[in-house]
């Protein structure tokens, strides 16, 4: 199998200048197909800003991306959506007055070309109904699928968030740190069910708790001051002494639990 089939998601060479800062420096990430992958880094380390250009909500000052062989550097960010890459943190925007039901409905609907008529395709629609029962299931939520998403405890709410990402049936899913603000007793049925993805999803995991990410990842990017320090497998990141220095400078732990 050649490489191009290999790698869903390759940005080569990304640069993101804003005025005289470079936030990002010639950055190149390869995203193979069924990833595991965890893109680190201490606070400022320019995470975001590649996530957003990785997503199309800045345009790199140089560099390309290229999702599934196709360019996509100058694709709009709700066109990389429908060609299979999404990101957790794009599409958070909850509808606080749907439950979790009608908020998958709706976009198993809309997945589908069925347009906004949800309620509609919920009753007549043999898929949309099973596959929003299955979400609904894999992402723990058939207890509270009939309460307003604005009364749902915050781990639930994350919990849709990334059902909704599913729903979109990416190729290439992007979370964007699906357990921060998580109370500790909503937690684990989160990571559970993360670890539980789709086997054939590509995932980039940004994330700051280095138990997730050691738990989750098989490959790791660690990003400083907007650059590339190292790439490897969690057992080579963790003992890396350029890592380590830079988590201790910066008075973070590398260390996992």
């Amino acid at each position: 199998m050649t490489d191009s089939v290999e790698t869903v998601l390759l940005a080569e060479g990304l640069v993101m200048r804003f005025g005289g800062i470079t936030a990002t420096n010639n950055v190149t990430l390869n995203l193979k197909k069924g990833a595991r992958h965890a893109l680190i880094g201490p606070n400022g380390a320019g995470k975001t800003t590649l996530i957003n250009l990785l997503t199309g909500v800045l345009q790199p000052t140089e560099g390309r991306i290229t999702l599934l062989g196709q360019d996509i550097t100058n694709v709009a960010p709700n066109q990389r959506v429908k060609r299979g890459m999404v990101r957790t943190f794009q599409i958070n925007q909850l509808f606080d007055s749907l439950t979790p039901l009608q908020t998958l409905a709706l976009t198993v609907s809309q997945q589908n070309g069925l347009g906004t008529s949800w309620w509609k395709a919920l009753g007549s629609n043999s898929h949309v109904v099973e596959r929003c029962e299955q979400l609904l299931e894999q992402f723990h939520l058939t207890e509270v699928m009939n309460q307003q998403t604005k009364v749902l405890a915050y781990g639930k709410r994350r919990l849709l968030e990334i059902a909704i990402a599913l729903a979109c049936e990416p190729r290439v899913l992007l979370l964007d740190e699906p357990v921060a603000g998580v109370p500790a007793g909503e937690r684990e049925e989160l990571l559970q069910t993360v670890a539980a993805l789709p086997a054939d999803v590509s995932i980039l995991l940004i994330e700051h708790d280095m138990d997730l990410v050691f738990s989750f990842a098989n490959r790791m990017t660690v990003l400083v001051n907007g650059t590339v320090l190292t790439e490897g497998d969690p057992e080579q990141i963790a003992n890396d002494p350029q890592v380590k220095a830079v988590y201790l400078g910066h008075g973070e732990e590398v260390s996992h639990g």
